[in-house]
């Protein structure tokens, strides 16, 4: 009974989350293959680096472009295989000069579709039912804690920033304030020598 439980589990949806480096003047492919019905989807979002935007493209297995987003920072796209074969995603940083982008993505390979015969046989009981309801429960919240996680990065990439832009505004502030304590009472004392005259 386990083991059919695992196989459920197993069989019903792979998401694989990635971490990858887009080098300037560079685009990074990923490849899946997949049979004709699948429901597949790609999640992504732009970590660091630049303005945080990126090029994705999605090319069939004959080539032909199914999706392209030019200067995405974030995105989703779901879609139903057509063909089987090798469907790939691109990331392109071509229109960056110097800068690399880390980009976190997930692609989503839905369940393989059923059979004749299998639609045919018996129906899923209620117990499988609701183990593939909480598989798919479960990968939702994955891709949320990843989702949460790169935006928490992204977040705290800005306060460091503004923090170290007010620490050296403030040192500058200091330097200003003490030259012109100084030059005053330079000035001052200046100000009163008495001058005599020989």
């Amino acid at each position: 009974m386990i083991l059919k439980i695992l196989a459920v589990c197993a069989l019903f949806s792979r998401a694989y989350s990635y971490f990858v480096t887009v080098d300037a003047h560079a685009e990074e492919c990923f490849f899946e293959k997949v049979q004709a019905g699948t429901k597949m989807g790609l999640t992504f979002e732009v970590a660091e680096g630049g303005f945080l935007d990126i090029d994705v493209k999605i090319y069939s297995p004959d080539g032909n472009l199914i999706y392209e987003g030019d200067r995405e920072s974030n995105g989703k796209f779901a879609f139903a295989a057509d063909k089987e074969g090798v469907y790939r995603y691109c990331f392109s940083n071509k229109m960056s000069t110097m800068t690399p982008k880390i980009v976190m993505f997930s692609m989503d390979v839905g369940e393989k579709p059923a059979d004749a015969k299998e639609e045919d046989g018996e129906g899923e009981n209620k117990l499988e039912t609701m183990i593939k309801e909480l598989a798919s429960s479960l990968t939702n919240v994955k891709k949320e804690q990843d989702y949460m996680e790169i935006r928490e990065r992204v977040h705290r990439a800005i306060n460091e920033g503004t923090n170290h832009r007010v620490v050296l505004w403030a040192a500058f502030e200091s330097i200003v304030l003490i030259a012109m304590t100084v030059g005053q009472v330079y000035y001052l004392k200046r100000f009163f020598e008495v001058r005599r005259v020989v």
